[in-house]
């Protein structure tokens, strides 16, 4: 399948290529990183988080794009259809598509997250013609929920997100439609 490519002003998002596993495994490592998730991820947990993108990419024709600037690998940013389901998903359009982000330390307070997301945003409504579309965190990460107000998005619900193996995350769920939708080039 071949991975739709994104460019925004600095930004390219691509598919990810062998190179970025190295990287991205460095990243999913740091403790600063993953603060906001149940722990860091050693190398195979990384590169299976990979496979996973990649088969998400063939199985919807959307994905998390690995995310550059300048050459260099910052992180991913996209859409993906969450593994796992929470009451609240079932009144909002299906499949719930999510956007999302994780990029690495040295990429933070540069607004990359807020112009790939938007990137993807214009994806999703354009290219696929989404009504909707939701993000995610658990409530204690301002960053991520900082990211999702400048996106326009706003608070739908609260909710426990569920853990594989462990306790259930108090988490928030935002929303932006298409109406609220403010496309790249109009800003």
């Amino acid at each position: 399948m071949t991975v739709p490519v994104l460019r925004t002003d600095r930004l390219l998002l691509r598919g990810w290529t062998e190179s970025d596993r190295a990287p991205f495994a460095l990243m999913n490592a740091n403790p600063e990183v993953m603060e906001h998730f149940p722990a860091p991820l050693d190398r195979a947990g990384s590169d299976a988080f990979v496979d996973r993108i990649e088969a998400h990419f063939a199985d919807h024709g959307f994905g998390l794009w690995a995310v550059e600037a300048d050459g260099e690998f910052l992180g991913f940013t996209g859409l993906a259809v969450p593994r796992f389901h929470v009451d609240w998903m079932d009144q909002r359009e299906q499949p719930v598509v999510e956007v999302g982000w994780r990029l690495g330390r040295s990429a933070w307070g540069s607004g990359y997250a807020t112009e790939a997301a938007r990137a993807a945003l214009d994806f999703a409504f354009d290219g696929l013609g989404r009504d909707e579309v939701v993000s995610f965190t658990v409530v204690e990460n301002t960053r991520s929920r900082a990211v999702m107000e400048r996106l326009g998005m706003r608070l739908l619900t609260t909710y426990d997100h569920p853990v594989e193996g462990g306790p259930s995350l108090p988490s928030v769920c935002y929303l932006l439609t298409r109406d609220e939708h403010v496309p790249w080039e109009t800003r």
